[in-house]
């Protein structure tokens, strides 16, 4: 097993669509990137700890591969607004890959560039490529909050 972490905005949507792949075995949603130790929801959207809502996969790379979970990835939300996602704003919600290994980090570099150069975006692509540090689970209401709660949307 393998293990991927990825803010993209509101970690509700990001975790519910990488829930539904073939090959991912579990996910939590929580906190990563910034200096806070144990950071609470409401301490992080203070926007004032420097971290990211963020989702940890951990995936069979047998079954589905990383460049396959950074597709979904870069298709789930928007890479050129910085801090922001759609009303969610805070730099909370900023666009990141947070690598666990060179290769992760090398395919990352590899997926930014080519979505770069296919001119999907008329902005340049402000997601930061970082390596993976301290994950902070998030307080267990967050965990498959649709799921639980029947939502659709963040």
């Amino acid at each position: 097993m393998e293990k991927v972490t990825f803010a993209a905005g509101c970690f509700w949507g990001v975790e519910a669509k990488f829930r539904k792949l073939d090959g991912v075995v579990s996910t939590e949603v929580g906190y990563t990137g910034g200096h806070m130790k144990n950071p609470t929801y409401e301490d992080v959207c203070s926007d004032l700890t420097g971290h990211a809502e963020a989702i940890e996969v951990t995936f069979d790379p047998e079954k589905i591969s990383y460049r396959q979970l950074l597709k979904v990835f870069w298709s789930i939300h928007n890479p050129t607004t910085p801090n922001r996602q759609g009303f969610d704003v805070g730099s909370q919600y900023r666009s990141a890959i947070f690598f666990h290994n060179e290769e992760q980090e090398k395919l990352a570099l590899e997926s930014k560039k080519e979505l770069e150069e296919s001119g999907r975006f008329d902005k340049p692509i402000i997601t930061e490529i970082l390596p993976a540090s301290k994950f902070w689970r998030a307080e267990e209401y967050h965990q498959q909050y649709y799921e639980k709660t029947g939502h659709s949307g963040c």
